[in-house]
């Protein structure tokens, strides 16, 4: 409000002959009261950048779990014959043993034993089954039987009586393992385990390796 009725007298002043040193009097005066421009904005400071990411250390990779050796599968198998045997007074699996070059494991039961010739049995028909052992005089829990054929022309096992007398009344052209259907059943995963360690353990003797034939 002030500039304004400075500048309206100033104007007055102006219009009035001779008085050109007034002029420049009102001049300065009213340059000396005009607002300051307003500075123009300082630049925005730049950016600054990302700091560098950190490495990401990754854990040492697990080393693969290595192979099982013969001695281990044959272990597997005979300990599983053993614990998870038939208790028929029959069927028992007494014992299991390895021959040293790991070619005949000899099953032993209550009537005699069979000598079975690993590298003679083909891992490309391994079958299963339940099997009800009972007699007309006798009733006997189920079993669960592990069926490898021989390869053609050659023998799969050899068994013997008490006496140590060759039994020719069991077929020679197969191998049955034998265990207590009750007590497979409370293992998970059993027949995948067996049948994969009864593989390895064939073809660590000397049998052919599995086949895709279909």
């Amino acid at each position: 409000m002030r500039l304004f009725a400075f500048l309206s007298v100033s104007a007055i002043l102006v219009l009035l002959p001779g008085c050109a040193k007034v002029q420049a009097l009102v001049a300065q005066v009213v340059a000396s009261v005009q607002p300051a421009q307003n500075p123009q904005p300082a630049p925005p400071a730049p950016t600054p950048p990302p700091p560098p990411a950190k490495p990401v250390h990754k854990g040492k990779k697990a080393e693969p779990k290595p192979e099982p050796t013969e001695a281990e599968v044959f272990e597997y198998i005979r300990s599983k014959l053993i614990t998870l045997s038939p208790d028929d007074g029959i069927n028992d699996n007494v014992e299991v043993s390895l021959n040293p070059s790991g070619t005949v494991m000899t099953i032993t039961q209550p009537n005699g034993r069979c000598d079975e010739f690993l590298s003679a049995l083909n891992v490309n028909s391994i079958s299963w089954d339940i099997f009800d052992p009972s007699d007309s005089h006798n009733s006997r829990p189920e079993m669960v039987r592990v069926t490898i054929p021989s390869v053609a022309g050659k023998a799969a096992r050899a068994c013997y009586d008490k006496k140590g007398k060759v039994d020719e009344e069991v077929p020679n052209n197969r191998v049955r393992l034998l265990f207590s259907y009750a007590k497979v059943q409370i293992i998970s995963g059993f027949q995948d385990k067996m049948t994969k360690a009864v593989k390895e353990l064939i073809i660590d003797a000397g049998g052919a390796p599995e086949k895709g034939l279909f």
